[in-house]
């Protein structure tokens, strides 16, 4: 009877070990989280917050666009840009304090960034340098909360460049690639399979390195910064975080943006993804699947405190994708992910997610 039990706790134990990290008993979530905005016929990524209101992407059945909301109230439509055009798609949409709204486009013919002012009726054409001639193809686009500096990422590899243009407004793209974006600029990883090796130093990708452009609406200065991507600038529009591959490692990086004090702020053997500034620019947000082992589909968000260094996680996803943190404010963070709301296990449509950073 002894030896019966005694088989039947260490099975139970190797069956605890094989679960999910969110399955299992003995490892919590740090802090609670909760659906904030879900569509079971939609797709929604990467929120953005400035001001009083949240941006996010949508993909509905074929069409790309991008929906204002309240940031008190998530669930409250304010303004949606949509596509005007035949085969038009508008996407990574950017909130700005006044109310106006950042988002990329291809009704130009090649893919350009634009912002819809908080007044009126107009759009005005970002960073217009190559914007025609498809030199530039912009993608996760960024700003300062009062949308005076910019950036984005784009590729200056020919092939790339004319995948992206083709891609931008594929509405057949797997939903991995359209919340994990950065998979895009790797070589095993941009388009879906079964399995991927794993972001970890060792593995680099074959494609040249992305480009991040910073760019300054008051005196039209373009600023490039080589093997750059995802960006995002400060609260006070002083310095730009992004992420950096060498050798397959993704650590995020921090440099003023107009030169100088470039600091490595993140160093893992695996990825870390999608940076975004606390209100008050002392933390960053990130993704990372560095308690994954650089699984690629298993990414949570986590919180660097810039002074001190120290990381904190801040969601346990178990096999969900959590990434594109925002902050909603000083104690709470919004993500998208694809965890399956009102129940365990993932779904196949990304929603919002909010995670307070207070029990």
């Amino acid at each position: 009877m002894i030896q019966t039990i005694t088989r039947m706790a260490i099975s139970l134990g190797l069956l605890l070990a094989t679960l999910p990290a969110a399955a299992r008993p003995d490892i919590q979530a740090p802090y609670p989280v909760s659906v904030v905005v879900s569509d079971d016929r939609a797709d929604l990524v990467y929120p953005s917050v400035a001001g009083d209101f949240l941006v996010y992407s949508e993909r509905r059945g074929d069409a790309y666009r991008v929906v204002q909301a309240s940031k008190a109230d998530p669930s409250a439509r304010e303004r949606v840009i949509v596509p005007r055009y035949l085969r038009e798609a508008v996407r990574f949409g950017v909130a700005v304090r006044d109310g106006s709204v950042g988002y990329v486009s291809n009704r130009m013919g090649p893919v350009s960034a634009w912002m819809k002012q908080a007044e009126g009726d107009g759009h005005v054409l970002l960073a217009n340098m190559g914007a025609f001639s498809g030199a530039i193809v912009p993608m996760n686009l960024n700003a300062s909360p009062d949308g005076r500096i910019w950036c984005f990422d784009t590729t200056m590899e020919k092939v790339l460049q004319s995948r992206a243009i083709t891609q931008f407004g594929d509405a057949s793209k797997h939903m991995e690639l359209l919340g994990q974006t950065w998979r895009f600029y790797s070589s095993d990883a941009f388009q879906h399979k079964m399995g991927y090796r794993a972001t970890k130093t060792g593995n680099p990708s074959k494609f040249e390195r992305p480009s991040l452009f910073i760019f300054n609406t008051r005196t039209s200065r373009l600023v490039m910064i080589p093997n750059a991507m995802t960006g995002a600038i400060s609260p006070d529009g002083k310095r730009v975080a992004f992420v950096r591959e060498v050798n397959g490692n993704y650590d995020i990086w921090v440099q003023d943006v107009d030169g100088g004090h470039l600091t490595q702020v993140t160093s893992s053997p695996y990825g870390d993804f999608d940076p975004a500034w606390s209100p008050d620019g002392r933390k960053l947000a990130f993704a990372s699947n560095r308690d994954a082992k650089g699984d690629v589909r298993a990414t949570s968000i986590y919180v660097l405190d810039l002074a001190s260094g120290v990381v904190e996680r801040a969601t346990v996803s178990g096999r969900a994708t959590d990434a594109g943190p925002a902050w909603q404010d000083a104690q709470t963070i919004l993500f998208h992910s694809n965890r399956k709301p009102g129940g365990h296990g993932t779904a196949s449509r990304w929603s919002i997610w909010r995670v307070r950073l207070n029990r």
